[in-house]
């Protein structure tokens, strides 16, 4: 399976882990009962019970947009109807469509002076 680009689709919930790691304040932890990452205590995204699934706070335009976009990759179910949130799909999604989304779901959740401090440390 390949995107637009040509890079090749589909990740493991570790390799979402060690992006996330690269991110300023993220923290490993547990979400109804399932692993998850936050920034700064704030929830971030959590491997869903299927194991196949991820679910990640993001802006409602953003999450517009992105279901509109690729869903096959994206969705949401009634319980994030009205939730910030969207679902991607561990085998569809491609790592640079995971980067972009990490750092979309970071600035979401990361305090302003976190973002603030990331936006200085870069060149």
């Amino acid at each position: 399976m390949a995107d637009s680009g040509g890079k090749k689709a589909g990740v493991t919930f570790d390799q979402v882990l060690a992006a996330g790691a690269k991110l300023r304040g993220v923290e490993q932890g547990m979400c109804y009962g399932t692993p998850a990452l936050r920034v700064k205590g704030k929830f971030l995204l959590r491997l869903k019970e299927d194991a196949e699934t991820v679910a990640i706070r993001i802006p409602m335009e953003d999450r517009d947009f992105l279901l509109k976009a690729d869903p096959k990759v994206f969705y949401i179910t009634e319980h994030y109807r009205d939730y910030p949130a969207i679902l991607f799909r561990l085998a569809a999604i491609t790592r640079n469509q995971l980067a972009d989304l990490l750092e979309l779901g970071w600035r979401f959740v990361a305090p302003k002076r976190l973002v603030a401090q990331e936006g200085a440390a870069r060149p």
